[in-house]
Protein backbone atom coordinates (compact mmCIF):
# COMPACT_ATOMS: atom_id res chain seq x y z
CA UNK A 1 0.00 0.00 0.00
CA UNK A 2 1.43 3.71 -0.91
CA UNK A 3 1.18 6.28 1.55
CA UNK A 4 -2.48 7.80 0.13
CA UNK A 5 -3.86 4.59 1.11
CA UNK A 6 -1.81 3.89 4.53
CA UNK A 7 -3.44 7.23 5.82
CA UNK A 8 -6.52 7.43 3.96
CA UNK A 9 -8.62 7.95 7.37
CA UNK A 10 -5.82 10.58 8.28
CA UNK A 11 -6.30 12.29 5.07
CA UNK A 12 -10.08 12.52 4.84
CA UNK A 13 -10.19 13.66 8.64
CA UNK A 14 -8.10 16.77 6.95
CA UNK A 15 -10.44 17.07 4.43
CA UNK A 16 -13.06 17.11 6.37
CA UNK A 17 -11.72 20.05 8.65
CA UNK A 18 -10.34 21.91 5.74
CA UNK A 19 -13.68 21.36 4.32
CA UNK A 20 -15.43 23.35 7.18
CA UNK A 21 -12.91 25.65 7.45
CA UNK A 22 -12.85 26.71 4.01
CA UNK A 23 -16.55 26.86 4.04
CA UNK A 24 -16.71 29.05 6.48
CA UNK A 25 -14.28 30.93 5.34
CA UNK A 26 -15.03 31.24 1.51
CA UNK A 27 -18.84 30.92 1.43
CA UNK A 28 -19.02 32.44 -1.59
CA UNK A 29 -16.59 29.76 -3.76
CA UNK A 30 -18.66 26.97 -2.38
CA UNK A 31 -22.10 28.72 -3.37
CA UNK A 32 -20.59 28.69 -6.95
CA UNK A 33 -19.74 25.69 -7.04
CA UNK A 34 -23.28 24.55 -5.15
CA UNK A 35 -24.50 26.23 -8.30
CA UNK A 36 -23.17 23.63 -11.19
CA UNK A 37 -25.54 21.15 -10.94
CA UNK A 38 -27.97 19.61 -13.42
CA UNK A 39 -31.35 17.27 -12.19
CA UNK A 40 -29.85 17.74 -8.47
CA UNK A 41 -26.54 16.46 -9.56
CA UNK A 42 -23.57 18.18 -8.48
CA UNK A 43 -21.34 18.90 -11.72
CA UNK A 44 -17.63 19.08 -9.69
CA UNK A 45 -18.57 16.26 -7.22
CA UNK A 46 -19.24 13.93 -10.59
CA UNK A 47 -16.23 14.39 -12.00
CA UNK A 48 -14.37 13.74 -8.72
CA UNK A 49 -16.66 10.41 -8.22
CA UNK A 50 -15.81 9.76 -11.69
CA UNK A 51 -11.89 10.00 -11.13
CA UNK A 52 -12.07 7.35 -7.99
CA UNK A 53 -14.36 5.38 -10.30
CA UNK A 54 -12.63 4.76 -13.34
CA UNK A 55 -9.55 3.37 -12.00
CA UNK A 56 -11.92 0.50 -11.05
CA UNK A 57 -13.46 0.00 -14.52
CA UNK A 58 -10.46 -0.39 -16.33
CA UNK A 59 -10.43 -3.43 -13.80
CA UNK A 60 -13.77 -5.01 -15.74
CA UNK A 61 -13.13 -7.90 -17.82
CA UNK A 62 -16.16 -8.25 -19.92
CA UNK A 63 -15.24 -11.64 -20.88
CA UNK A 64 -15.36 -12.44 -17.26
CA UNK A 65 -18.98 -11.06 -16.62
CA UNK A 66 -20.61 -13.90 -17.98
CA UNK A 67 -19.25 -15.59 -14.85
CA UNK A 68 -20.63 -13.88 -12.43
CA UNK A 69 -23.87 -15.79 -12.79
CA UNK A 70 -21.79 -19.38 -11.78
CA UNK A 71 -21.68 -17.45 -8.16
CA UNK A 72 -25.00 -15.82 -7.52
CA UNK A 73 -24.83 -15.98 -3.59
CA UNK A 74 -23.25 -12.59 -3.19
CA UNK A 75 -26.04 -11.19 -5.60
CA UNK A 76 -28.59 -12.66 -3.66
CA UNK A 77 -27.20 -10.87 -0.43
CA UNK A 78 -27.14 -7.70 -1.91
CA UNK A 79 -30.62 -8.12 -2.99
CA UNK A 80 -31.83 -9.51 0.26
CA UNK A 81 -29.76 -6.81 2.17
CA UNK A 82 -30.89 -3.62 -0.03
CA UNK A 83 -34.43 -4.70 -0.37
CA UNK A 84 -35.76 -6.27 2.66
CA UNK A 85 -33.80 -5.50 5.66
CA UNK A 86 -31.86 -2.23 5.22
CA UNK A 87 -35.36 0.00 4.42
CA UNK A 88 -37.29 -1.10 7.31
CA UNK A 89 -34.19 -1.17 10.03
CA UNK A 90 -33.78 2.22 8.86
CA UNK A 91 -37.44 3.15 9.40
CA UNK A 92 -37.46 1.07 12.82
CA UNK A 93 -33.95 3.10 14.17
CA UNK A 94 -35.94 6.89 12.62
CA UNK A 95 -38.93 6.10 14.75
CA UNK A 96 -37.33 4.95 18.09
CA UNK A 97 -34.43 7.67 18.24
CA UNK A 98 -36.75 10.36 17.44
CA UNK A 99 -40.41 9.43 18.84
CA UNK A 100 -38.87 7.69 22.12
CA UNK A 101 -34.97 8.03 22.94
CA UNK A 102 -34.96 11.81 21.10
CA UNK A 103 -38.59 12.97 21.46
CA UNK A 104 -37.55 15.52 24.14
CA UNK A 105 -34.92 17.45 22.11
CA UNK A 106 -37.25 17.84 19.13
CA UNK A 107 -40.49 18.72 18.51
CA UNK A 108 -42.42 16.24 16.55
CA UNK A 109 -43.05 17.67 13.42
CA UNK A 110 -39.10 18.32 13.34
CA UNK A 111 -38.98 14.46 14.38
CA UNK A 112 -41.13 13.15 11.42
CA UNK A 113 -39.45 15.13 9.30
CA UNK A 114 -35.74 13.61 10.38
CA UNK A 115 -37.40 10.46 10.01
CA UNK A 116 -38.35 11.03 6.52
CA UNK A 117 -34.93 11.91 5.40
CA UNK A 118 -33.51 8.26 6.80
CA UNK A 119 -35.96 6.74 5.55
CA UNK A 120 -35.13 8.14 2.10
CA UNK A 121 -31.60 7.24 2.73
CA UNK A 122 -32.50 3.69 3.67
CA UNK A 123 -34.51 3.04 0.52
CA UNK A 124 -31.48 4.26 -2.12
CA UNK A 125 -28.73 1.89 -2.05
CA UNK A 126 -25.14 3.14 -3.58
CA UNK A 127 -24.74 3.47 -7.10
CA UNK A 128 -21.16 5.42 -7.32
CA UNK A 129 -18.95 5.23 -4.10
CA UNK A 130 -19.19 1.34 -3.67
CA UNK A 131 -16.96 1.41 -6.78
CA UNK A 132 -14.58 3.06 -4.53
CA UNK A 133 -15.01 0.96 -1.45
CA UNK A 134 -15.32 -2.21 -3.55
CA UNK A 135 -11.21 -0.85 -5.01
CA UNK A 136 -10.01 -0.16 -1.40
CA UNK A 137 -10.88 -3.85 -0.12
CA UNK A 138 -9.94 -5.30 -3.71
CA UNK A 139 -13.57 -6.45 -4.58
CA UNK A 140 -14.11 -8.27 -7.63
CA UNK A 141 -14.61 -5.53 -10.24
CA UNK A 142 -16.67 -7.42 -12.77
CA UNK A 143 -18.76 -8.53 -9.60
CA UNK A 144 -19.55 -5.10 -8.33
CA UNK A 145 -19.89 -4.19 -11.66
CA UNK A 146 -23.59 -6.80 -11.59
CA UNK A 147 -24.09 -6.04 -8.38
CA UNK A 148 -24.18 -2.40 -8.61
CA UNK A 149 -25.91 -2.57 -12.05
CA UNK A 150 -28.51 -5.41 -10.79
CA UNK A 151 -29.26 -2.65 -7.94
CA UNK A 152 -30.01 -0.09 -10.43
CA UNK A 153 -32.21 -1.74 -12.23
CA UNK A 154 -34.35 -2.60 -9.41
CA UNK A 155 -34.19 0.72 -7.80
CA UNK A 156 -35.94 1.90 -10.92
CA UNK A 157 -39.00 0.09 -9.84
CA UNK A 158 -38.77 -0.10 -6.56
CA UNK A 159 -37.65 3.04 -4.81
CA UNK A 160 -41.00 5.25 -4.92
CA UNK A 161 -43.37 2.19 -3.94
CA UNK A 162 -41.22 1.14 -0.64
CA UNK A 163 -40.38 4.93 -0.22
CA UNK A 164 -44.30 5.17 -0.02
CA UNK A 165 -45.40 2.80 2.23
CA UNK A 166 -42.90 4.11 4.58
CA UNK A 167 -43.00 7.82 4.75
CA UNK A 168 -46.62 6.92 4.21
CA UNK A 169 -47.20 9.38 1.04
CA UNK A 170 -49.36 7.67 -1.70
CA UNK A 171 -47.78 9.68 -4.31
CA UNK A 172 -43.36 10.07 -4.37
CA UNK A 173 -42.58 11.51 -7.52
CA UNK A 174 -39.15 9.86 -8.25
CA UNK A 175 -36.68 12.82 -10.11
CA UNK A 176 -36.26 10.34 -13.28
CA UNK A 177 -33.77 13.00 -14.39
CA UNK A 178 -31.15 12.37 -10.88
CA UNK A 179 -31.31 8.93 -11.38
CA UNK A 180 -30.52 8.77 -14.81
CA UNK A 181 -28.05 11.27 -14.61
CA UNK A 182 -26.38 10.08 -12.03
CA UNK A 183 -26.51 6.08 -13.68
CA UNK A 184 -24.90 7.60 -17.00
CA UNK A 185 -22.12 9.80 -15.09
CA UNK A 186 -21.10 7.12 -12.13
CA UNK A 187 -21.62 3.57 -14.25
CA UNK A 188 -22.24 4.09 -17.79
CA UNK A 189 -19.23 6.84 -18.67
CA UNK A 190 -16.48 5.28 -16.74
CA UNK A 191 -17.44 1.66 -17.58
CA UNK A 192 -17.13 2.90 -21.31
CA UNK A 193 -14.20 4.58 -20.85
CA UNK A 194 -12.79 1.64 -19.24
CA UNK A 195 -13.81 -0.93 -21.61
CA UNK A 196 -11.71 1.05 -24.29
CA UNK A 197 -8.91 2.05 -22.56
CA UNK A 198 -8.35 -2.01 -21.59
CA UNK A 199 -8.93 -2.84 -25.41
CA UNK A 200 -6.30 -0.20 -26.79
CA UNK A 201 -3.71 -1.65 -23.80
CA UNK A 202 -3.95 -5.38 -23.89
CA UNK A 203 -2.70 -6.78 -26.25
CA UNK A 204 -3.50 -10.41 -26.33
CA UNK A 205 -2.27 -12.05 -22.56
CA UNK A 206 0.29 -8.97 -21.96
CA UNK A 207 -1.18 -6.71 -19.26
CA UNK A 208 1.94 -4.89 -18.17
CA UNK A 209 0.90 -1.51 -20.48
CA UNK A 210 -2.65 -1.65 -18.04
CA UNK A 211 -0.91 -2.42 -15.06
CA UNK A 212 1.37 0.21 -15.41
CA UNK A 213 -1.74 2.73 -16.02
CA UNK A 214 -3.37 1.61 -12.72
CA UNK A 215 -0.25 1.74 -11.05
CA UNK A 216 0.02 5.76 -12.40
CA UNK A 217 -3.55 6.61 -11.64
CA UNK A 218 -4.27 4.81 -8.41
CA UNK A 219 -3.16 7.60 -6.63
CA UNK A 220 -5.90 10.30 -8.17
CA UNK A 221 -8.58 7.79 -7.26
CA UNK A 222 -7.81 8.50 -4.01
CA UNK A 223 -6.82 12.29 -4.36
CA UNK A 224 -10.62 12.51 -5.86
CA UNK A 225 -11.95 10.65 -2.67
CA UNK A 226 -10.00 13.49 -0.43
CA UNK A 227 -11.27 16.59 -2.90
CA UNK A 228 -15.16 15.33 -2.90
CA UNK A 229 -14.91 15.01 1.27
CA UNK A 230 -13.24 18.73 1.07
CA UNK A 231 -16.45 20.23 -1.46
CA UNK A 232 -18.87 18.06 0.74
CA UNK A 233 -17.68 19.51 4.28
CA UNK A 234 -17.30 22.90 2.56
CA UNK A 235 -21.51 23.08 1.23
CA UNK A 236 -22.20 22.11 4.59
CA UNK A 237 -20.24 24.27 6.71
CA UNK A 238 -22.76 26.56 7.79
CA UNK A 239 -24.93 24.14 8.62
CA UNK A 240 -22.65 21.96 10.55
CA UNK A 241 -21.98 25.79 12.69
CA UNK A 242 -25.59 26.17 13.27
CA UNK A 243 -27.33 22.95 14.14
CA UNK A 244 -24.50 20.90 16.00
CA UNK A 245 -26.86 19.72 17.80
CA UNK A 246 -29.26 18.12 15.27
CA UNK A 247 -26.44 17.09 13.50
CA UNK A 248 -25.11 14.38 16.29
CA UNK A 249 -28.54 13.59 16.97
CA UNK A 250 -29.16 12.39 13.35
CA UNK A 251 -25.90 11.03 12.60
CA UNK A 252 -26.25 8.59 16.00
CA UNK A 253 -29.42 6.11 14.67
CA UNK A 254 -27.38 6.83 10.96
CA UNK A 255 -24.28 5.20 12.46
CA UNK A 256 -26.37 2.37 14.24
CA UNK A 257 -27.81 1.59 11.18
CA UNK A 258 -24.81 1.65 8.55
CA UNK A 259 -22.85 -0.58 11.15
CA UNK A 260 -25.53 -2.59 12.28
CA UNK A 261 -26.13 -3.59 8.40
CA UNK A 262 -22.78 -4.32 7.47
CA UNK A 263 -22.36 -6.41 10.79
CA UNK A 264 -25.60 -8.79 9.16
CA UNK A 265 -24.04 -8.77 5.67
CA UNK A 266 -20.83 -9.57 6.85
CA UNK A 267 -21.92 -12.35 9.19
CA UNK A 268 -24.38 -13.83 6.42
CA UNK A 269 -21.48 -13.51 3.57
CA UNK A 270 -19.45 -15.94 5.79
CA UNK A 271 -22.44 -18.24 6.61
CA UNK A 272 -22.33 -18.28 3.06
CA UNK A 273 -18.91 -19.00 2.33
CA UNK A 274 -18.24 -16.38 -0.39
CA UNK A 275 -14.76 -15.30 -1.42
CA UNK A 276 -13.49 -12.14 0.22
CA UNK A 277 -13.66 -9.93 -3.17
CA UNK A 278 -17.19 -10.72 -3.55
CA UNK A 279 -18.58 -10.46 0.23
CA UNK A 280 -16.49 -6.77 0.59
CA UNK A 281 -18.06 -5.31 -2.24
CA UNK A 282 -21.70 -6.94 -1.73
CA UNK A 283 -21.75 -5.51 2.01
CA UNK A 284 -20.70 -2.09 1.31
CA UNK A 285 -23.26 -1.92 -1.22
CA UNK A 286 -25.28 -2.82 1.57
CA UNK A 287 -24.20 -0.42 4.13
CA UNK A 288 -24.27 2.83 1.44
CA UNK A 289 -26.46 5.29 0.06
CA UNK A 290 -27.24 6.68 -3.02
CA UNK A 291 -26.86 10.59 -1.31
CA UNK A 292 -27.87 12.36 -4.52
CA UNK A 293 -31.54 10.22 -4.88
CA UNK A 294 -32.11 10.85 -1.55
CA UNK A 295 -30.99 14.40 -1.31
CA UNK A 296 -33.24 15.31 -4.48
CA UNK A 297 -36.46 13.60 -3.16
CA UNK A 298 -35.81 15.11 -0.02
CA UNK A 299 -35.85 18.65 -1.59
CA UNK A 300 -38.69 17.82 -3.74
CA UNK A 301 -41.25 16.22 -1.27
CA UNK A 302 -40.30 18.25 1.93
CA UNK A 303 -38.70 21.32 0.68
CA UNK A 304 -34.69 22.55 0.73
CA UNK A 305 -34.87 23.63 4.39
CA UNK A 306 -36.87 20.91 5.54
CA UNK A 307 -35.46 18.74 8.63
CA UNK A 308 -35.83 15.73 5.89
CA UNK A 309 -33.22 17.32 3.79
CA UNK A 310 -30.84 18.09 6.48
CA UNK A 311 -31.39 14.32 7.43
CA UNK A 312 -30.43 13.30 3.87
CA UNK A 313 -27.32 15.50 3.68
CA UNK A 314 -26.41 14.33 7.38
CA UNK A 315 -26.05 10.63 5.69
CA UNK A 316 -23.62 12.24 3.05
CA UNK A 317 -21.52 13.80 6.02
CA UNK A 318 -20.94 10.59 7.94
CA UNK A 319 -20.98 8.14 5.05
CA UNK A 320 -17.18 8.44 4.22
CA UNK A 321 -15.50 8.68 7.62
CA UNK A 322 -18.22 5.51 8.62
CA UNK A 323 -17.59 3.49 5.38
CA UNK A 324 -13.99 3.61 5.76
CA UNK A 325 -13.77 2.46 8.92
CA UNK A 326 -15.66 -0.47 7.30
CA UNK A 327 -13.22 -0.86 4.80
CA UNK A 328 -10.37 -0.59 7.20
CA UNK A 329 -12.04 -3.47 9.18
CA UNK A 330 -12.89 -5.40 6.02
CA UNK A 331 -9.52 -5.20 5.03
CA UNK A 332 -8.49 -6.53 8.26
CA UNK A 333 -10.60 -9.48 8.62
CA UNK A 334 -9.69 -11.13 4.97
CA UNK A 335 -8.38 -14.33 6.45
CA UNK A 336 -12.08 -14.75 7.66
CA UNK A 337 -12.67 -15.97 4.21
CA UNK A 338 -11.71 -18.64 2.24
CA UNK A 339 -10.39 -16.25 -0.72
Amino acid sequence: MGIFERFLTVWVGAGILAGIGLGLMLPGLFEAIAALEVASVNLVVAVLIWLMIYPMMVQVDFASIKDVGKKPKGLLLTLVINWLIKPFTMAALGWLFFKVFFAGWVDPETASEYIAGMILLGVAPCTAMVFVWSQLTKGDPNYTLVQVSINDIIMVFAFAPIAALLLGISDVTVPWETLLLSTVLYVVLPLVAGYFTRKALVKGQDTSKLDSLIATIKPFSIIGLIATVVILFGLQAPVIVEKPFDILLIAIPLMLQTYGIFAIAYWAAKRLKLSHDVAAPACMIGTSNFFELAVAVAIALFGLQSGAALATVVGVLVEVPVMLSLVAFANRTRHWFNG
